[in-house]
């Protein structure tokens, strides 16, 4: 398919920005401009705001059953475009074709799970004191929303906080990744083709901080939801503090794997290891920091090892890769930092290690052994292919380990007591946690981190309750 040059949507229409300014796209797995994208500017941005008022107005007022509806036809949509919306995205962002595929498939069960709960947003009755007095409980919509989205998974971390906004009835406005821009216009052109009113989603694009400060503060917007690093989410969360925007904060991890000494080896590998390597680490709920019982170390590491140099490294849009390049060069200069220093203090480099080639953005599938506790990947999430072994003699140290950094999204776990699961759940300082498995975050579950990894969900019933404002309501009859 061939990349389209991408423009803003402002009240129901696609449109340049009014200063006709663009930015570039690119291919990282070659580095070709691919194509152009619309920078707004604050007139743009303005023009967002007020049809997003208006939006609202309409939106908040439809039934539920009709928003459902609309959304369910959006999702048909989605499912229907898949693989050509697929193609944009590793066109653009570098994951394999097949792991965009799953991307946007999975978008779809999001905005269909989401379009039948926003049917079931009751509000309650409160038995009085008096009689004569009928108290109720109110759930209605915050407000026109802000969010802000990352590159890594530019559909998925789209869908999450539209389908939740339109689901409550709020209208919203996306700042879509400048990156990946392609992808996330195709989920919105697929509510737009599905019925959404005018002005009940916006896109735009441009200087991050710039949109940041402009719509957090603007009186119009009531709510602001974002998924990125945890210095930008601090940032931006006190900002919306500051004008007391209510704000949902999914940011960084740094995903501790216990793998315990009776845990299935083989099983931790093949599951960890494929999380590990998916969409070449740049995943939030990755797994990074591998703590394995000195017992089982040796063997464990090998077999990481040997996962790692069986992975097919290539352009995502070539059969049979497994694993693209990197989305930027920010990540390719990091992963050659973190290596540098991981070796510097002692650690072992089992496999990768290195860039491959000199086009594109290509970096090897790495496994670290012997990981110093001073090393900076143990400390600071890689964000990027890379898996870091340390050692542990019980299990406590192990959850000691695993609490001690300040991150606190996911964690995983292999494990056959249902003592030490249990011992897990209670005492590991995480929002998810799974258990002899990769990561599964279906639509029903809350998905969210503690500590500074944010507050706040994108999943579950919990992630509609961030849009919905509480009233209570008491009437007297005389």
């Amino acid at each position: 398919m061939t990349y389209p040059n991408t423009q803003l949507f402002i009240n129901g229409q696609w449109c340049d920005a009014e200063s006709g300014r663009t930015l570039p796209v690119f291919n990282p797995a070659n580095g070709a401009e691919i194509g152009r994208l619309a920078h707004a500017g604050v007139a743009d941005l303005e023009r967002a705001a007020q049809a997003a008022q208006k939006g609202f107005e309409i939106w908040r007022d439809t039934p539920a059953n009709e928003r459902s509806a609309i959304m369910r036809k959006a999702a048909a949509l989605m499912r229907e475009r898949a693989p050509q919306i697929a193609e944009l995205l590793t066109q653009e962002q570098g994951k394999p074709v097949g792991e965009a595929k799953v991307e946007v498939m999975s978008a779809a069960d999001i905005i269909e799970w989401f379009a039948e709960e926003g049917r079931r947003v009751y509000g309650r009755i409160v038995s009085p004191r008096n009689i004569n007095v009928q108290q109720n409980v109110l759930k209605q919509p915050v407000g026109p929303v802000a969010a802000f989205t990352p590159w890594n998974f530019p559909v998925n971390q789209v869908v999450r906080k539209m389908s939740a906004a339109l689901a409550t009835g709020c209208s919203i406005i996306v700042k879509a990744p400048e990156e990946t821009p392609a992808s996330p216009a195709e989920l919105i052109r697929a509510f737009q083709d599905a019925g959404v009113p005018e002005g009940v989603i916006g896109l735009v694009y441009g200087t991050p901080s710039e949109i940041s400060n402009y719509l957090i503060a603007h009186p119009v917007i009531r709510k602001i939801t974002f998924t990125g690093s945890t210095p930008v989410g601090k940032q931006l969360a006190a900002l919306a503090g500051q004008h007391m925007k209510r704000a949902t904060m999914e940011l960084g991890g740094h995903a501790p794997v216990i793998v315990a000494e009776d845990g299935d080896i083989a099983l931790a590998v093949k599951t960890a290891g494929a999380a590990k390597f998916r969409n070449a680490g740049q995943v939030c709920i990755s797994p990074t920091r591998f703590l394995v019982h000195h017992k089982i170390a040796e063997e464990f590491s090998q077999m990481m090892a040997a996962h790692a140099q069986s992975l097919k490294v290539g352009d995502g849009l070539v059969a049979g890769t497994q694993m693209g390049p990197l989305a930027n060069e920010r990540r390719l200069v990091a992963m050659q930092a973190i290596v540098q220093d991981a070796r510097a203090k002692g650690a072992k480099v089992l496999a990768g290690g290195e860039r491959i080639g000199t086009e594109g953005l290509f970096f090897a599938p790495t496994v670290l052994s012997h990981v110093p506790l001073d090393a900076d990947v143990v400390n600071n999430e890689p964000f990027g292919p890379i898996a870091a072994i340390r050692t542990f003699e019980n299990i406590e140290d192990a959850i000691a380990e695993a609490n001690r950094l300040p991150f606190g999204l996911s964690g995983y776990a292999f494990t056959n007591s249902l003592k030490t699961s249990h011992l897990l759940s209670q005492r590991l300082e995480v929002g998810m946690l799974w258990v002899n498995q990769s990561a599964a975050p279906w639509p029903e579950l809350p998905f969210g981190g503690i500590k500074d990894s944010g507050y706040g969900s994108e999943g579950g019933p919990e992630a509609l309750d961030a849009y919905l404002n509480t009233k209570t309501v008491s009437i007297f009859n005389a």
